[in-house]
């Protein structure tokens, strides 16, 4: 290879025998990152720094500052010439914090997803394994991302939506950041945490809490642990980012989320109802499938299985029979050439007109239409 890695420190008085002087060269200087970082800029590149690391070491008066930078590359065949001669990949950047009460060992890496991943995953922003010591305290009005907090040891409070949580080892925290949200602690912890994001990100967040709550336990954590510490992984290592992979992790994480519900929970039972519900209409859709049938099965009311029903799946027990026979007919009308007759009473619908009048309400037009149109 042509080039080697720079990671994660530089020294100032690297370059100091050459032509461009970096400070000189620097034209921007930004606090950011709430007293953990700085966002430097040059005339062509981005980086950050540690904020209180730079400013304390300046202004001691020393010239070798070492300050961290974000995974670069030098091309080994150029002459160094200031910032000019380095390309800054400035994705990631692997961080200490600067904040009070935060342990020195705690360092972090900030992420920035390429626009592909910003329209298509679910990517993380931040993540790190910190450790707080008693006394710390955090509130923000808001910071854009949601947050997934696994308590390794020790336990805090969490204020969040007018309430206030107590969590402590063991527990999984999750919280939508957009919304002012507050943590703080007497006795210290320390944490493996993912500020991430996503287009999918909002509805698993939902799906997730109104489940689980914004702060719970799995009864087995492993898969969870491992996925998150697969993420720090990459960074930690320098490998090439694979932002589907990525994706991927977080997908999974949250998956088990929603597969998991307390047992021996009316969450629990509802979700196995809902679920042996759906796989019924799914085998007996074209067959006379009534709602007071379904609930009979359900072992509940009428009123209280469609309200559950819906709870669970968003839908209520008539409107997914519905869709179900629909998306079969759709298939059968553009993949066969059974008469549109046949296909009304091939996937349980009474009679024609009530065929009909449903997929011209859903389609917005007659499967005869529907058939031509494919054709």
């Amino acid at each position: 290879s042509d080039s080697f890695s720079l990671c994660p420190y530089s020294t100032l008085s690297r370059f100091k025998n050459h032509s461009c002087d970096l400070l000189s060269d620097l034209y921007f200087l930004l606090l950011c990152f709430s007293r953990s970082a700085v966002m430097m800029k040059t005339k062509h590149r981005t980086f950050f720094v540690d904020a209180a690391c730079f400013f304390q070491e300046r202004s001691a008066g020393k010239t070798d500052i070492r300050i961290p930078l974000c995974s670069m590359r030098m091309n080994a065949d150029r002459p160094l010439r200031g910032l000019s001669a380095f390309k800054f990949f400035p994705e990631v950047c692997l961080m200490k914090s600067c904040e009070d009460l935060v342990a020195p060992v705690s360092d972090y890496f900030i992420y920035s997803p390429s626009r592909m991943a910003q329209e298509t995953f679910l990517y993380p922003l931040q993540c790190g394994l910190f450790s707080y010591l008693p006394g710390y305290s955090l509130t923000r009005e808001s910071f854009d991302s949601f947050l997934l907090m696994y308590i390794q040891k020790g336990e805090l409070e969490l204020s969040f939506e007018g309430r206030t949580f107590h969590a402590s080892a063991g527990q999984f925290i999750l919280i939508d950041c957009y919304k002012r949200h507050a943590y703080s602690t007497r006795t210290g912890w320390e944490c493996l945490w993912c500020h991430f994001d996503g287009v999918t990100a909002r509805s698993y967040y939902k799906n997730i809490v109104s489940r689980l709550g914004n702060v719970f336990s799995l009864t087995d954590s492993f898969p969870v642990l491992n996925r998150m510490t697969d993420i720090l992984k990459v960074f930690y290592n320098g490998s090439v980012v694979r932002e589907p992979l990525l994706s991927r992790y977080l997908t999974d994480i949250l998956t088990e989320f929603l597969l998991f519900s307390p047992e021996g929970t009316a969450s629990r039972s509802y979700a196995d109802m809902a679920e042996r519900t759906i796989t019924y209409i799914n085998e007996h859709f074209a067959r006379n499938v009534s709602i007071p049938q379904l609930a009979e099965q359900a072992g509940l009311s009428q009123y209280h299985f469609i309200r559950t029903f819906k709870k669970e799946t968003g839908f209520t027990p008539h409107e997914y029979l519905v869709n179900t026979r629909l998306a079969t007919a759709r298939y059968l009308l553009k993949n066969t050439r059974l008469p549109v007759k046949d296909i009304c009473f091939n996937t349980g619908f009474s009679c024609e007109s009530v065929f009909c009048s449903a997929f011209k309400k859903h389609q917005g037009m007659t499967p005869a239409q529907y058939r031509a149109l494919e054709q």
